[in-house]
């Protein structure tokens, strides 16, 4: 509690200032301009990013320095969103997708309509109805069951 009430002291303005920034800018969700997303989403700018937090963990309130923590965060997590990075890199860029590995063989799996495919569309339609309307002419019959009960009642 010691550092919130040192926040608000008049020589501290300018980390309170800092505080409503990075509380303002967590809750907007403001989209990161392209710009600034290209020099953030670099490594040098990940560990400027790291070297600004670390600073403000040694030299400013706590509070601040956890705040900044999650803007950083938040801003890395955005930046890659806008330069389309993510953390397959590479892997993803370069690695096929399902329809270029595919491409090739689709021109072999073209087949010409057949004479058999012919005559079953010119069959009758199977009946997909679930009960029959005629009673089967045979009655099932169980094989040895090995002293297994019934699970059905069949005394009706």
């Amino acid at each position: 509690m010691d550092s919130f009430s040192r926040l608000f002291k008049k020589e501290h303005i300018v980390e309170l200032v800092l505080v409503i920034l990075l509380i303002i800018y967590l809750i907007l969700g403001f989209k990161t301009p392209v710009p600034i997303a290209n020099i953030v989403d670099t490594l040098v700018g990940k560990i400027v990013i790291f070297a600004i937090v670390i600073f403000l963990f040694i030299y400013s309130n706590p509070i601040l320095a956890i705040l900044a923590i999650f803007a950083a965060f938040d801003l890395l997590r955005r930046s890659t969103i806008v330069t389309n990075s993510s953390t397959l890199g590479p892997l993803q860029k370069y690695a096929p997708s399902e329809v270029k590995e595919n491409s090739p063989f689709s021109a072999h799996n073209q087949f010409p309509y057949t004479l058999e495919q012919e005559v079953v569309a010119k069959m009758a339609p199977v009946v997909k109805t679930g009960c029959s309307l005629t009673p089967s002419p045979y009655k099932p019959i169980l094989d040895n069951n090995y002293d297994a009960y019934l699970l059905v009642n069949d005394s009706k």
